[in-house]
């Protein structure tokens, strides 16, 4: 008898693998903008640079950005108003036309999306420059797009680099800076709804991006006090939070991390009241109803999103209490293969009593 044939490690070869996609460059803080040159030379992907923008972000920073990476590159501007298929597509073309080695997004989230969207299927790298901190997408692979029955989200690819200037984002509306932070404070959810999963489904787990997802929302939940309006202070911790939530999303190799019912809560009150609520707003009430349902402390995150100056009810949201309802009975049909506390089903009687529950004190 040979060895070969008794050696119980010969086929048991460990061949795991698996592949995570982080920013390589991440600029943070005060006059980051003047870094965005510095930036590209260090990543040496070519000169010639595709910057996407908005109608009203171009002239908040995208001309700025234009002007600093003219001096060693060739630029060519291109705006977008909504990151849909049709906005993407075109993005895609003028890219193609430009010849362009590099995307650079300056912009809110509809800009980076749309940008992450087309240098994805263009297979090129992009460059995040976030004017606003309303959302974890900034630093994230995925990304949100508008279609006939609502957003749908979709995977792409993380930037290559992050460039967040704190005086440019801590100039935007509060509203947005809160947003982003009720978005991070989801955290503390979506892992419990993957940890039930897991449970339940055997659905596949990274305990490090749970772990990292969930310090990132108690780091915040903690500091909410000092979260103020046009602060850079702020701007900078919130800043920090996003891109932190959106690594442990490449670490999971999917949104997991920073996405469950609350999620699914947000993208139905989008469908049924278009145009009325932040993605992040509608995430922060679906966290504290989710954390309800699981047991959990609910009214310390409640606590949280009212000291940053994030709605906590239908009516601080300005929507009726009844659409409300509808979002919740409606959430469970949302991303249907991704298994949360929701998903289970309320009745009517039960949505309107959590409903009467976020007004509670």
């Amino acid at each position: 008898m040979s060895a070969d044939e008794i050696n119980v490690l010969k086929n048991g070869s460990f061949d795991k693998s698996k592949w995570m996609q982080l920013p390589r460059d991440v600029v943070i803080g005060h006059r980051a903008l003047d870094q965005i040159p510095a930036v590209c030379a260090d990543l040496g992907l070519g000169r010639r640079i595709l910057l996407v923008s908005g109608p009203r972000t171009i002239e908040v920073a995208g001309g700025r950005v234009r002007d600093l990476l003219a001096q060693a590159s060739e630029v060519t501007v291109h705006l977008v108003d909504a990151c849909t298929p049709d906005s993407c597509r075109r993005t895609e073309t003028a890219a193609r036309l430009s010849g362009a080695d590099l995307l650079v997004a300056v912009g809110g989230g509809r800009v980076i999306d749309t940008a992450k969207i087309a240098s994805y299927n263009l297979e090129r790298q992009f460059i995040s420059v976030p004017t606003a901190a309303s959302h974890d997408g900034i630093a994230s692979s995925r990304a949100s797009i508008a279609e006939p029955g609502g957003a749908a989200s979709l995977q792409a690819h993380p930037p290559i680099a992050v460039v967040a200037d704190t005086g440019l984002i801590a100039s935007a509306p509060h509203r947005l800076l809160a947003a982003g932070c009720a978005d991070i404070i989801a955290n503390s959810t979506a892992v419990l709804d993957w940890q039930l999963s897991h449970r339940l489904r055997s659905e596949p787990i990274s305990e490090y991006a749970v772990t990292l997802a969930r310090m990132t929302a108690e780091i915040l939940m903690g500091n909410a006090h000092a979260i103020r309006p046009h602060q850079e202070e702020s701007a900078w911790m919130v800043v920090k939070a996003l891109v932190s939530s959106g690594v442990a999303m490449a670490i999971a190799g999917s949104s997991r991390p920073g996405s469950g019912g609350e999620h699914k809560f947000a993208h139905a009150l989008e469908r049924v009241a278009p145009g009325h609520v932040l993605h992040g707003e509608a995430c922060g009430i679906g966290t504290i109803v989710c954390m309800y349902l699981h047991g959990g402390d609910w009214r310390s995150i409640r606590t949280a999103l009212r000291q940053i100056g994030a709605p906590v009810t239908p009516s601080e949201l300005g929507v009726d209490d009844e659409v409300v309802v509808e979002a919740l009975q409606m959430a469970k049909t949302i991303r249907p293969e991704r298994f949360t506390i929701l998903d289970g089903g309320l009745t009517d009687e039960s949505a309107h009593a959590l409903v009467r529950m976020l007004y509670e004190e």
